[in-house]
């Protein structure tokens, strides 16, 4: 599935009028990402029972939002970045203009593939409320805003770093959760998906957090170190990394636990799961 997301992502961006703006969102757009997002919410659908090309077009939205989110954090202003998905960053290629442009124009994009959906009306309601509420300013927006906040001022406790997780990284990946659900008429697992989804985002933040002080730039295709230059406090000012990746192995077996209570038909969520546990990048 990843390589016709891959192939979707393409028609989609080429759609547009030729321009320098469009060359910069295709540049992060196609870039080789791991599509970690849109392919949990394709096995999600498809271990309800149902045909994961479904969400083919909520699977690009995601994207579209993912690309966007990394393109502003990698800017001068907030993480300042020089590599991600193993080239140079957006604005290293195109400059700070254009970068902040086509982050905007993948975010519009995401709910112009939304609107132009062949869902129905309420499906498309409930999708683009989603979208809005996890990437906007109580989600993914609000984390990033206390990620930049404790630069300056260090987090207190691990509790509030793992809220700041909560929302930078797990907001997407409840969105991708909760998304499969409201596209197989589950809602009544959104609760349950969405606290998966903030699972999953902790454990994610907690491996990256390992991955900047024990890799390379070559190993994870993107700056290391760039977490203590920034002067940011991450989980390893609370614990050990030995701690922190017991840690990561607790919520990933929480996660399955989780999923085990849905009852899926299908089991390729958990072997999802599974690689997100191992991954090494």
């Amino acid at each position: 599935m990843r390589q016709i997301v891959d192939e979707q992502l393409q028609e989609l961006i080429l759609q547009y009028e030729s321009s320098n703006v469009r060359d910069a969102a295709e540049y992060s757009l196609l870039a080789p990402g791991k599509r970690v997002r849109p392919l949990l919410m394709l096995a999600l659908i498809k271990d309800y029972g149902s045909d994961p090309y479904l969400g083919l077009d909520v699977a690009c939205a995601i994207e579209c939002i993912q690309t966007y989110s990394i393109v502003h954090d990698d800017l001068p202003a907030m993480d300042d970045d020089d590599f991600r998905r193993g080239q140079p960053t957006n604005h290293k290629v195109y400059g700070e203009a254009l970068a902040i442009l086509a982050g905007d124009s993948l975010l519009t994009m995401a709910f112009e593939v939304l609107a132009q959906s062949n869902y129905s009306d309420d499906k498309k309601i409930k999708l683009i409320d989603l979208f809005a509420k996890r990437a906007g300013m109580n989600g993914m927006i609000l984390g990033q805003t206390l990620d930049l906040s404790y630069e300056t001022q260090p987090c207190e406790s691990l509790e509030d770093l793992l809220t700041m997780y909560d929302l930078k990284t797990g907001c997407l990946l409840s969105l991708a959760l909760e998304a499969a659900a409201i596209l197989v008429e589950k809602d009544k697992d959104r609760e349950v998906l969405k606290n998966i989804g903030y699972r999953c985002g902790r454990a994610f933040q907690i491996q990256d957090d390992i991955f900047d002080v024990v890799k390379t730039l070559e190993e994870i295709g993107k700056t290391v170190g760039s977490d203590k230059f920034n002067n940011k406090t991450t989980a390893l000012a609370f614990m050990t990394i030995e701690e922190a990746n017991e840690l990561v192995v607790s919520l990933y077996a929480q996660i399955r636990e989780d999923l085990f209570e849905l009852k899926l038909i299908n089991s390729e969520i958990y072997t999802m799961i599974e690689y997100l546990m191992s991954r090494q990048s």
